[in-house]
C-alpha cells in the first residue's frame, strides 16, 4: 500500500527574500527580484541583469570556518535546510535518523569554486590548489553536508537534471517515502551560477535576455520576451510520511500526490516540437495522483520567458487538458525570481504548495502584450484569490528532461 506524503516545512534563499514567509509575501505582491548584475563584470556580455541575492549572510546559519569551506550553492542549501527543519518543528532527538534521508540537487554545483581555484592554479601553481577544492565543488556535497549537519543516515542522493533538477529531487524523495523506505526526506535544489563562466556561457548560447531593464527583462508569455534571466538561491522542503507527521502534530502545508518524469530524447537544449515528453510527464503525474485532468486548477509553469519554451509549454497544456485548459490558471513565477536552474523547481514547488494552502494564485508579472500563441490564463501582473484543490508544477531541462509534481490542498 502506498504511503501518503506531506510537506511539513520549507526554507527559501532567493532574491525575493530569505525565508519562506518573506519570499511568499513578495510573490503574492508581485515583486520583482531582478536587478543589474553587481557580482561580476558584465560590461562585455550581452546580458546585464540577474536575480542576485544581495542580503545573504552565511554566518547566520553556520560558523565562519564552515562557510569558508563551502561553495555558495552549498551555503544556500544549508541555510534553506536549517530554515525548513526549524519550520517543520521536527525533533531530531525523537525521530529515527536511519529513516531520515536527503535528496538535494544542483544543476551546475560549485562553479564559483572551480573558477576561483583555476585562477589560483594559473597564478600560483598547482601546489597552491586548496585541499577543499573537490569537496567544495562537487554537486552532491549539498546533500552530503545536510545529512552530516542533521545526522540523517537514510537514503541520500544528488539529482542533476539541469533545470528539472529541483522537481526530480522532490519527486524522487516523494517516491522514497511513498514506498516505505523513509519517514522523512529533506529535498530540493540549490544553485549559485552567477559567475563569469556560468553567465558568459549562457550569453554565448544566446539563451538569456538582452533587455537591460530589470523591470521587463523576464516576461514569460509576453510577445516581446527574448530570453530567460538567471537567478540563484535554494528551495528546500521537508517531506514526511502522513501518519508520522500527524502523530507528532506537525503543521501540514500541502500533500504531494503525483510525480511524472520523462525525456524528450530529441535535442540537447531545444524542447520536442510536439511537446511529447512534457505531455507524458504531466499525464504521468496526474495518473500517479489517481485524479482526472479536470481536477487541476493551477499550474506553476516552467515559463522561462524564452521564445521557444513558452508557446511549447502552452501547446503541451492544451494537448493534456483539451477544453479544460481554458479554465486552468498557469503562471510563471520566474517573472519575479528569475530562473534558478537546478533550484527553480524547488522554489516553484514551495510556491505551488503555498498557493494551495493560502488559496492564492501567484501572478506572472511584466505581461504587457500577451503572445497570441500563449493564450492561457497566465494570471497577468496581479495575483488573485482562488480555492484550488489540485495543482501541478512543471520543470523542463537541457537534455530533454521533464518533471512534473502534482500537489493537493491539505484538508
Amino acid at each position: 500500500m502506498k504511503k501518503r506524503v506531506v510537506i511539513t516545512g520549507t526554507g527559501v534563499v532567493s532574491s525575493l527574500g530569505i525565508g519562506t514567509e518573506q519570499f511568499w509575501n513578495s510573490i503574492k505582491e508581485g515583486k520583482n527580484g531582478i536587478s543589474e548584475v553587481t557580482r561580476i563584470d558584465v560590461s562585455n556580455l550581452t546580458t546585464k541583469v540577474a536575480a542576485e541575492i544581495k542580503d545573504f549572510d552565511p554566518n547566520q546559519f553556520m560558523d565562519r570556518k564552515e562557510a569558508k569551506r563551502m561553495d555558495r550553492f552549498n551555503q544556500y542549501a544549508i541555510a534553506a535546510s536549517k530554515m525548513a527543519i526549524e519550520a517543520s518543528k521536527l525533533d531530531l532527538e525523537a525521530v529515527n535518523l536511519e529513516r531520515c534521508g536527503v535528496i538535494v540537487g544542483s544543476g551546475i554545483g560549485g562553479i564559483e569554486t572551480f573558477e576561483d581555484q583555476y585562477n589560483v592554479y594559473i597564478n600560483k601553481g598547482v601546489g597552491r590548489i586548496s585541499p577543499f577544492f573537490i569537496p567544495m565543488m562537487i554537486a552532491n556535497m549539498a546533500s552530503g553536508q545536510i545529512a552530516i549537519r542533521f545526522g540523517f543516515k537514510g537514503f541520500n542522493e544528488c539529482v542533476v537534471t539541469a533545470c528539472a533538477t529541483g522537481n526530480n529531487a522532490i519527486g524522487d524523495a516523494f517516491k522514497v517515502i511513498q514506498r516505505g523506505d523513509a519517514d522523512v526526506m529533506i529535498t530540493g535544489g540549490s544553485e549559485a551560477c552567477i559567475t563569469i563562466m556560468g553567465f558568459g556561457g549562457f550569453c554565448s548560447m544566446g539563451a538569456m535576455s538582452k533587455n537591460p531593464d530589470p523591470n521587463t527583462a523576464s516576461r514569460p508569455f509576453d510577445k516581446d520576451r527574448d530570453g530567460f534571466v538567471c537567478g540563484e538561491g535554494a528551495g528546500i522542503l521537508v517531506l514526511e510520511e502522513y501518519e508520522h507527521a500527524v502523530k507528532r502534530g506537525a503543521n501540514i502545508i500541502a500533500e504531494i500526490v503525483g510525480y511524472g518524469c520523462t525525456c524528450d530524447a530529441y535535442h540537447i537544449t531545444a524542447p520536442h516540437p510536439d511537446g511529447d515528453g512534457g505531455i507524458r510527464s504531466m499525464q504521468m503525474s496526474i495518473n500517479d495522483a489517481g485524479i482526472k485532468p479536470e481536477d487541476i486548477g493551477y499550474i506553476n509553469a516552467h515559463g522561462t520567458s524564452t521564445p521557444l519554451n513558452d508557446p511549447s509549454e502552452v501547446k503541451v497544456v492544451k494537448s493534456v487538458f483539451g477544453e479544460h485548459a481554458k479554465k486552468i490558471a498557469m503562471s510563471s513565477t520566474k517573472s519575479m525570481t528569475g530562473h534558478l536552474l537546478g533550484a527553480a523547481g524547488a522554489i516553484e514547488a514551495i510556491v505551488t504548495a503555498m498557493a494551495l494552502k493560502d488559496g492564492f494564485l501567484p501572478p506572472t508579472i511584466n505581461v504587457k502584450n500577451q503572445d497570441p500563441e500563449c493564450d492561457i490564463d497566465c494570471v497577468p501582473n496581479v495575483g488573485r484569490k482562488a480555492d484550488i484543490k489540485y495543482a501541478l508544477s512543471n520543470a523542463l531541462g537541457f537534455g530533454g528532461h521533464n518533471a512534473t509534481l502534482c500537489m493537493k490542498k491539505y484538508e
